[in-house]
């Protein structure tokens, strides 16, 4: 297990350093120039020429490659001079905007997107698993025909249209809860959850249809093994065989996916954030695209792939635990 481990983390390493040298020559390579920006469009250009002297955007790709590296682990002194600036651990630079460390803003925005992301995760798990076990033990009877259509139609409607429904009907029409705006928990637990509610909804609403698809197929494959017919003829309860013998090893597949949708999630869900405005990860990163914000674009990007690669190593140990035959293996 131990070199399990550390093959994997060298592995996570290795991708996220590969991600990193490839989004850093992208926007090495994009027509719009960093210096310009920070400047603005009004300097000069012996000014912009100071400036990218002061950011060391002077030097090779591959020293400036280095020195981002760097600093995401041990920090950097920007700039050199009067200018100087330091940049503390971890150092994703500074955006172009706003003038704040990237790290800041990133982890300003990341509960936000922690709380969309869990709690979407809960009701698409609860309501997808549960949908998907009991279309599989009622397989081919009217309950597995209206769950399975049901599925189609939810997984069919986009994120945007969701939202849009439910703000009319909820919030315009009904008047249920004003319009959504993000909360912390620690101020107020109830309109944290009311303020959310809707995105959660519209979040899981897509996604506990796939994993409804995904968990009766599962569950219908594995109450076939020879294995579950032995634990049957054993005389063991319905109940026991379909939750130990059954349920367990089908979850194989579904683990993997919520560990990636989950990942996905972490790093801010876009569309939903900018849809009920919340000020999220994905909200962030939407604006910085728009506006060319390139240090905040890569940092977010590591973020996101951090939190995927993780979580893939987080599925693989969960496996041992949710099906014996892993271990096994």
């Amino acid at each position: 297990m131990t070199g399990f481990l550390i093959r994997r983390l060298l592995g996570i390493a290795a991708t996220l350093l590969v991600i990193c040298a490839v989004t850093f020559c992208i926007f090495y390579l994009l027509p719009s120039d960093p210096a310009t920006q920070f400047c603005g469009k009004d300097c000069a250009p012996d000014q912009i020429a100071l400036v990218r002297k002061q950011m060391g955007l002077d030097a090779p790709l591959i020293v400036q490659f280095g020195h981002y590296v760097l600093a995401i682990f041990a920090g950097r002194t920007m700039g050199s001079g009067q200018y100087a600036v330091q940049c503390n651990f971890p150092c994703f630079g500074y955006s172009f905007q706003s003038g704040r460390p990237v790290w800041d803003l990133m982890m300003d925005r990341f509960p936000t997107s922690a709380s969309l992301a869990v709690g979407a995760a809960l009701l698409w798990v609860f309501f997808g698993l549960s949908a998907g076990v009991l279309s599989a033990l009622k397989k081919n009877s009217w309950i597995d025909r209206t769950v399975m259509v049901g599925t189609i139609g939810a997984a069919a409607l986009p994120v945007y249209f969701t939202a849009m429904i439910l703000l009319y009907v909820v919030v315009t029409v009904l008047g249920l809860i004003p319009y959504p705006r993000y909360i912390a928990f620690s101020e107020d637990p109830v309109g944290w959850l009311r303020n959310l509610i809707l995105p959660w909804i519209t979040l899981a609403l897509a996604s506990a249809a796939i994993y409804a698809r995904m968990t009766r197929s599962s569950v219908i494959e594995t109450l076939a093994e020879p294995y579950v017919r032995t634990a049957r003829a054993k005389g063991l309860p319905e109940r026991r065989v379909v939750a130990k013998h059954g349920l367990r090893p089908a979850l194989t597949p579904v683990v993997t996916m919520l560990g990636m949708d989950l990942g996905s999630l972490l790093a801010g869900a876009m569309i939903t954030e900018s849809l009920f405005g919340l000020p999220g990860v994905g909200k962030l990163f939407a604006d910085s695209l728009s506006k060319s914000d390139q240090p905040v674009v890569m940092g977010i990007t590591l973020l996101a792939s951090f939190f995927i690669v993780s979580s893939n190593l987080v599925v693989d140990l969960v496996y041992a635990w949710i099906d014996p035959r892993a271990r096994l293996s």
